[in-house]
């Protein structure tokens, strides 16, 4: 069997499941910008299909879907640069996923932690497609033939279940056409944390609006947050091990990193010593800079939805492009008669 080289490609995706947040933009939007234009093709996606693994009231879907949308552009994502679409656009996804279910074992799906995690005691309520979705996140991927995902390490599990399912449809049909995608982790910030417990990660679902920075919130905003994060009565240390049992502190920490592409160590470098009466202004400052262009452009972009729908179907006639052969030889492997 001649071994397949295939064309350097990233595919990712966020879910529409109600506002972005700080944490979608650094643990993934910044860093899909960083990747365009370089060495991969780059493909970007509101995975919506995803979000109806629970109910979602149909307009604020439409909503979600768009303002997921609005964030990428705003933040730097070029749709000439990248293909940028809504799943639910391209069927192609939908069909590869049924075939992914024939193909992943139900014991690979028993081993999911984000199942249990999301389930929890009511596991026996919960739909089929919140139990299955890991197989279609392979489809999402394997689609394009994506070779590199760029994850935070909470979704590391899912991108090595697709490298599964692809080696098992590779090994059961005797052909190597599935790629083994390759996981990309890095960065300071990959997992941001509640400015209220640090020991939470950020999330839009979270009880305070104070707990979390709002892609859309203005800068005013984002400064009071920021200035009213919860700390501890410590100044910064000399080291990062000092941070080791002050998860508040490290969190804000990370997050200046990841605003000015430093590490950690920098930062505590520049601020050792400090007060949260010097550190917490610095970081307001410097994430209303970062963010609060962004906020603009993502209202200016919400206000008119016909832009985003536009650029949307363009992008999924970019990915159709892609991803109709891809899924028409999936077929012919597997013999399907397709006329």
């Amino acid at each position: 069997m001649t071994e397949t080289t295939f064309t350097p490609r990233v595919f990712s995706g966020i879910k529409p499941s109600g506002g972005l947040t700080l944490g979608n933009y650094l643990g993934a939007i910044k860093r899909f910008v960083g990747m365009q234009g370089g060495a991969f093709e780059t493909v970007y996606c509101v995975v919506d299909l995803h979000a109806i693994t629970v109910w979602q009231d149909p307009a604020e879907l439409r909503t979600a879907t768009r303002e997921v949308a609005a964030g990428y552009l705003a933040s730097g994502i070029d749709p000439e640069q990248s293909i940028l679409f809504n799943q639910s656009q391209v069927s192609q996804h939908a069909e590869l996923g049924w075939i992914f279910n024939c193909v992943a074992r139900v014991g690979w799906m028993n081993r999911m932690t984000q199942f249990k995690e999301k389930a929890g005691k009511n596991a026996e309520k919960q739909s089929l497609g919140l139990y299955a979705y890991p197989s279609l996140m392979a489809a999402d991927i394997l689609l394009y033939h994506a070779t590199h995902v760029p994850v935070g390490e909470d979704q590391k599990q899912h991108v090595e279940l697709t490298r599964d399912i692809a080696a098992k449809f590779n090994h059961d049909y005797k052909v190597d056409f599935f790629p083994l995608t390759t996981p990309v982790i890095e960065g300071p910030a990959m997992r941001v944390m509640n400015l209220r417990d640090g020991t939470k990660k950020m999330s839009k679902s979270g009880e305070s609006d104070m707990e979390r920075i709002n892609m859309l919130d203005d800068a005013d905003t984002i400064a009071k947050k920021f200035k009213k994060a919860k700390t501890d009565p410590e100044p910064l240390p000399e080291t990062l091990d000092g941070l080791a049992d002050r998860p508040e502190a490290r969190n804000l920490v990370d997050i200046y990193a990841a605003l000015t592409d430093q590490s950690p160590e920098a930062v505590i470098a520049e601020y050792e010593g400090a007060g949260w009466g010097r550190f917490k202004p610095a970081l307001a400052d410097l994430a209303v800079e970062k963010l609060g262009p962004i906020s603009t452009e993502m209202k200016r972009l919400m206000d008119d939805p016909a832009e985003i729908d536009r650029t949307l179907a363009r992008g999924a006639e970019r990915a159709r492009a892609i991803a109709a052969p891809i899924l028409e030889q999936t077929y012919d492997i597997v013999g399907m008669l397709r006329g």
